[in-house]
């Protein structure tokens, strides 16, 4: 199909899919809702007719550029020409063909690096998804690489899933080329990231770049030397140098070209020497050159060959330095502080203390870069500057042996601080991208400053700083790996508590349930230690989690250890408002079940649960603590449910949506919102609202929090627009769900097998039955079985055997009572089941169909589409079919089109 067809916005969006953005990162690019940019997705697939959001991104370049390559920018563009090396690349392709993981080996300066890249961009056009570089300089910490790798490639988390699990599931079946540089320093975490992604993703190769070889069982090693020396004045050596002192302002006379062949001789061919002599050539000449070097290398002469390597470069790097003016060195020292390009402006917040001056450092950062000792780059702010991590490792060394590491280090972390304070007090679009400008930096001044007891309080307050920056950017294992973190680095245990808290947050929002109630455990710990009356609410808010979220646990906890923790609750509370309803909210879950737990009866006694939840949602509000009470809310919302009042369920589930303004946007709060949403848009179905169910659901599946998690997030808006008869919509939407429920590892939840069945009930309404069969199969897999069996499978079964005349086949597909299957209908399926049944009966003729029919009258009354049901049923039992289009208009008046034309076609008989 002609890309003419495409609309402008349609475009915009296909051109960034081009450069595998993820819809986060295209909605804050286009200043749009992430729930926009799926729409937009799933009309392109519609128009371009394509499968799935990985072949469009793949033919996405192409359309958006009018026919013109476009390829994604994963690898980075060096400044300088790649020079030589014509050998060394077919081999490094070579190995690279034959073999799925490949180390390129050799000293700091050889050029593994510039290597690496040039090989990468000849083979890109034979990985359909591309090529993508992944700098691990700035990486500290092992646990961290797959973290790293995700944020390169632009793949989110998933609740449940950690970054790798996450990573093998986007790449499982691409074709993709990982380039990871600077694996040395975290070696110990790349191996067992790269064995664990490369079986799992068997179409996936690696090439990585190291000192030293990683040590996986299936690595080739691929020795990277030196550049050669053979021809003399015309070899590969020879050339660098000379293509670098060009670039410098002098172009060397061709004369020359033997005696610079003896100058790369000594410096043994390494690739960062020369460089760094030939940017020299200018104010030096050879003669110069010849002399410096000469002393350097005499004075660091001896050892092996591979030694004398090493050598070389650290000779380049001395005489390099030794030629700086003082100012200039203590510039270069200091700013190896910085891990990620940086400005002047931050350079002089780090590096400019006596002798510095801020001119200096200006001054001084556009001669480093002259010599090559920095590199320079234009950015949207101004100059980035960054030295070659060698070199940054050389300045790293020169700043221990000035005895300035404590200084430099303590304004590099008061300058994190600053930035990570704007960060936090700032929102907007472009949060995303100042955040990852600036996350690696933060990271590093954490990493280094939470080893050192002096700077243990400003530690404590950049990893809150971190924590709740990465919460925002969607980063939820950080997140709450950096609230631990603030935890353990606080300086009381009142204050832990308080970062314990809002780790368990995240766990939450994580759907995490082990993690969830470990640390609201440990937070009761904390604050017992303070004093704080034993942690009774926490120890509550642990009992509670155990059965509100225990489907979200790999390992539920025994009720005798959640009843002990109630009881030490009870035992060590305070007396307050917030303990009470904290207690209060722990005997509605633990006692009662109001949640409908896993490990719950099904013989709960309905109206005592009420009792229960209506006292806690009193507590919680006379505390004032919305948290608390949209999470004794959701009780009682299941509560009613449980004892068959759809109205109030839906009543109560309306209570938490409107609590917004007073739920602050903390992670507890956020889960808090998330999961109000998904409570209000089922609870709304279940009684007929269908437009506040599309409303609701609409911003769920718009939650930034669910950007990643597309089957989470569209779950009910499926549901809901499937009754209202939105049969493109739910084509549309299904699309991301099931992208996302296959990414996500294909979870069970009670909202996903409802999901899956309203888009196989759609497509059976369309008389597509490969599609219904391949949708239901997947509603078998995402959802608990008896649900399916007896609550919403029945429900959406019998809408398409009706929809296709088989009414006697609907009736035996909801031929219990609804009393009779009361656990899996009461909660948004009663009224629905319900009206089904009757019409069923009264279409096949049952004989009691006109008892079942006066008996449902009082079970949906007040649901207009249910009762809108009941009325056309009645109508067609009496033969009264004049009163059709009356009912038809009800439907209409209801959102309901679906069952409005349905109503007008059985009035035509």
């Amino acid at each position: 199909m002609s890309a003419s067809v495409i609309s402008p916005r349609e475009a915009d969006v296909l051109a960034l899919l081009g450069e595998h953005l993820s819809n986060a990162e295209i909605a804050a690019r286009l200043f749009i809702s992430v729930r926009t940019v799926e729409s937009h997705t799933s009309a392109l697939l519609r128009k371009l007719e394509l499968p799935d959001r990985r072949a469009l991104s793949r033919r996405a370049a192409e359309l958006a550029g009018a026919g013109r390559s476009r390829p994604a920018p994963a690898l980075p563009a060096p400044l300088t020409a790649f020079v030589g090396r014509e050998r060394e690349r077919a081999e490094l392709a070579a190995a690279l063909a034959a073999h799925r993981q490949v180390t390129a080996v050799g000293p700091g300066g050889v050029g593994k690096t510039r290597l690496a890249l040039a090989v990468a961009a000849d083979l890109a056009g034979g990985f359909a998804d591309g090529a993508w570089f992944v700098d691990l300089a700035p990486v500290m910490d092992p646990d961290r690489v797959a973290a790293a790798v995700a944020a390169a490639l632009g793949v989110g988390e998933q609740p449940g899933r950690g970054h790798e699990e996450a990573l093998s599931a986007a790449l499982a079946d691409h074709r993709a080329l990982l380039v990871l540089d600077n694996c040395e320093q975290v070696r110990d975490g790349v191996a067992p990231f790269l064995e664990r992604l490369l079986t799992a993703c068997p179409q996936v190769r690696a090439l990585a770049t190291s000192r030293a070889r990683l040590l996986v069982p299936f690595e080739r090693v691929f020795p990277v030397a030196p550049l050669s020396r053979d021809g003399g004045g015309s070899s590969e050596a020879v050339a660098l140098f000379v293509e670098r002192a060009t670039a410098a302002g002098a172009a060397p006379d061709p004369a020359l070209r033997e005696r610079i062949a003896a100058v790369c001789e000594r410096l043994d061919g390494m690739a960062l020497a020369i460089e760094l002599a030939a940017a020299r050539w200018p104010t030096l000449g050879l003669d110069g050159l010849t002399a410096g070097l000469s002393d350097q290398l005499r004075i660091l002469a001896g050892g092996p060959r591979a030694g004398d390597r090493h050598r070389s470069v650290r000779a380049a790097l001395d005489w390099s330095h030794d030629l700086l003016e003082p100012a200039d060195r203590a510039l270069l020292r200091r700013v190896s502080a910085f891990v990620q390009p940086f400005t002047a402006g931050a350079a002089i917040a780090v590096a400019g203390f006596a002798p510095l001056d801020p001119a200096a450092v200006a001054d001084g950062l556009g001669r480093l870069a002259e010599q090559s000792l920095l590199t320079a780059a234009p950015a949207a702010e101004g100059t980035r500057y960054r030295a070659p991590e060698t070199i940054r490792q050389y300045g790293a060394e020169r700043l221990a042996e000035a005895g300035e590491q404590a200084e430099t280090g303590s304004r590099h972390l008061a300058w994190c601080l600053a930035g990570a304070d704007e960060l936090a007090g700032t929102d907007g679009p472009d949060r995303r991208a100042r955040f990852d400008a600036v996350a690696d930096e933060l990271r590093a001044a954490l990493d280094r400053a939470a080893g050192q007891p002096e700077l243990r309080a400003r530690a404590h307050r950049l990893a809150l700083a971190l924590a709740g920056s990465a919460f925002a950017r969607n980063l939820l294992g950080e997140a709450q790996q950096r609230f631990e973190q603030a935890a353990a680095l606080a300086d009381g245990p009142t204050v832990a508590a308080a970062a314990l808290r809002e780790a368990a947050g995240v766990a939450g929002c994580r759907g995490l349930g082990d993690d969830l109630y470990r640390l609201h455990r440990a937070a009761a710990e904390a604050a017992r230690r303070a004093g704080d009356g034993g942690g009774a609410r926490d120890l509550a808010a642990a009992a509670t989690v155990a059965y509100r979220f225990s489907s979200t646990f790999t390992r539920i906890p025994p009720a005798g250890e959640v009843a002990d923790l109630l009881g030490r609750a009870r035992e060590s509370a305070d007396g307050s408002a917030a303990t009470g309803a904290a207690l209060a909210l722990a005997e509605a879950a633990v006692l009662a079940d109001a949640y409908g737990s896993v490990q719950g009866s099904p013989d709960n006694t309905a109206r005592e649960t009420v009792a229960f939840a209506e006292r806690a949602v009193e507590l919680a509000r006379r505390a004032g603590d919305p948290v608390a009470e949209s999470a004794a809310l959701d009780a009682l919302s299941g509560a009613r449910s449980w004892a068959g009042e759809p109205f109030a369920a839906a009543a109560a589930a309306r209570r938490r949506v409107d609590l917004p303004q007073a739920v602050p946007p903390t992670p507890a709060g956020t889960h808090e919102r998330v999961d109000a949403l998904a409570m209000a848009a089922a609870t709304a179905i279940g009684v007929g609202e269908l437009d506040l169910a599309r409303r609701w659901g609409g911003q769920l599946a718009g939650h930034p929090l669910l950007a990643e998690v597309g089957h989470h997030a569209t779950s009910w808006l499926l549901v809901a627009d499937a009754f209202a008869g939105r049969t493109e919509e739910v084509a549309a939407t299904g699309v991301r769900f099931l992208d996302a429920w296959e990414q996500g590892g294909r979870p069970r939840s009670f909202s996903l097998g409802p999901a899956a069945a309203a888009v196989a009930a759609v497509h059976g309404l369309r008389a597509d039955d490969g599609a219904r069969a391949a949708w239901l199969a997947v509603a078998g897999r995402a959802g608990p079985e008896e649900e399916h069996r007896y609550g919403y499978g029945a429900v959406f079964d019998a809408l398409v055997l009706l929809h296709r005349g088989d009414a006697q086949a609907a009736l035996a597909r909801i031929a219990p009572a609804p009393e009779e299957v009361w656990k899996w209908v009461s909660w948004v399926w009663l009224h629905w089941y319900t009206a089904l049944r009757v019409e069923a009966s009264v279409l096949a003729g049952h004989p009691d169909a006109r008892a079942r029919l006066a008996g449902a009258r009082a079970v949906v009354a007040g649901n207009p589409v249910a009762t809108a049901q009941l009325d056309r049923a009645q109508a067609l039992l009496d033969g009264d079919l004049a009163r059709l289009d009356a009912v038809a208009a009800a439907f209409d008046a209801a959102g309901c089109g679906y069952q409005s034309a349905r109503t007008r076609h059985l009035a035509d008989g």
